[in-house]
């Protein structure tokens, strides 16, 4: 899949064949389609009762593979920019890239994301340069991406808010018809499994269940609410509170790419069809901090750690491609060079942002400005120029 494709299209070529027979789910709480040694697996009968299943040409997978190392590779330099003092802060994504490049690739061009403040891999697939959320980060600016033209709403701070502003899109969505068929629209929220004790989360839940909105709530559960560990969160597995609301629920193995793209598809695709909201609980492990102010030694042990990096979401799709053959040594070093290049550009352009003179924090707060507004420009523009010639 080639970076910018953001509906995970299917491409034409030849295709990897089955792996092994079809089976049920051995864990009957998770959907996987790839497991942690890298063994594929052709199909799985979710609990939900749905049949989960890809079907990739050799180079979709190839495509993947890559996307999961860019990212990856990005994200590691956005925090080594941030310990130098690049950025003011930074929130990595370490070891949640299958969750996010998986559902990312899931979306078609017309449906609509909704992120938190780490959704990058989300943001690659949708064909967002990725140096957008580091001018955020760094305080040049408020981010900077069109969410009309790339269907990607700005990134929110606010723990659980999107949720909402989600919602709210997704019922406009069905009030104007866009429902119902192939090409109807669908919404997708991001957030953490910390964020399911807010409020806004849950009257999300209550609204998207009640007017039956085309939505799909994808709960990153990477273990940790910053500090807190899943067990102070919750005494039931997060998806099993959907039906609460009234609507389904489903866990998937988060560090599973295939099964994350193909649960994310079908909760999509039902969503468009007018079959409401669904959440999908992405059962996966946060590797870094919460964010660069985090230390994550103080709550957890370095087992635990290690545990998880034996469930890599990359070391499975690299060890499937090379038991099946789908890609040699050539491959994977012409991967990491990109993402060694792409990786030096991205800050290369970082240093290069130019500091923005105080006074633009006014330019974009109202689309048409306003007197007030004006006002209080002037007055911080008269502050400002108070300082010339003076010893200050």
């Amino acid at each position: 899949m080639a970076k910018g494709d953001p509906g995970g299209t299917p491409t034409r070529g030849r295709r990897a064949a089955p792996r092994s027979k079809k089976r049920a789910a051995g864990d009957p709480d998770l959907v996987q389609l790839l497991t942690p040694e890298g063994e594929r697996i052709d199909s799985v009968i979710g609990p939900d009762g749905i049949e989960y299943r890809v079907d990739f040409t050799d180079e979709e997978y190839r495509g993947l593979y890559r996307d999961l190392v860019l990212v990856r590779k990005l994200d590691a330099e956005a925090t080594a920019l941030q310990r130098q003092g690049e950025l003011g802060i930074w929130a990595s994504l370490l070891g949640q890239e299958a969750a996010q490049v998986g559902s990312g690739r899931a979306l078609r061009t017309q449906d609509m994301a909704f992120p938190t403040y780490r959704e990058h891999g989300v943001l690659y697939c949708r064909g967002i340069d990725p140096i957008m959320p580091l001018g955020l980060f760094r305080g040049v600016d408020q981010g900077g991406w069109d969410p009309n033209e790339f269907k990607f709403n700005m990134y929110t701070i606010v723990i659980g808010a999107q949720t909402l502003h989600a919602t709210g899109y997704a019922m406009g969505i069905t009030m104007d018809g866009k429902t119902g068929t192939e090409d109807g629209e669908a919404v997708i929220a991001y957030f953490g499994d910390g964020a399911t004790s807010q409020g806004d989360v849950n009257e999300a839940f209550v609204w998207a269940g009640v007017f039956n909105a085309p939505m799909v709530f994808f709960c990153q559960n990477n273990q940790y609410a910053i500090s807190e560990p899943l067990e102070r969160q919750t005494r039931i597995p997060l998806y099993q509170r959907a039906a609460g609301f009234g609507f389904p629920g489903i866990r998937v193995d988060g560090n599973d790419v295939l099964a994350t793209y193909a649960v994310t598809r079908t909760a999509l695709d039902n969503a468009r069809h007018g079959q409401g909201p669904s959440l999908i609980e992405a059962y996966t492990y946060r590797m870094g901090a919460h964010t660069t102010s985090d230390d994550p030694t103080r709550y957890r042990i370095a087992s635990e750690v290690e545990a998880w990096q034996a469930k890599d979401p990359i070391a499975r799709v690299r060890a499937f491609l090379e038991k099946q053959q789908i890609a040699d040594a050539a491959f994977f070093t012409e991967v990491d060079e990109q993402a060694r290049r792409e990786s030096v550009h991205l800050r290369e352009r970082v240093l290069a942002m130019p500091n923005p003179e105080p006074v633009t924090m006014f330019d974009h707060v109202y689309p048409n400005g306003s007197p007030l507004l004006d006002e209080q420009r002037a007055q911080f523009s008269r502050y400002m120029e108070s300082f010339e010639g003076s010893a200050h």
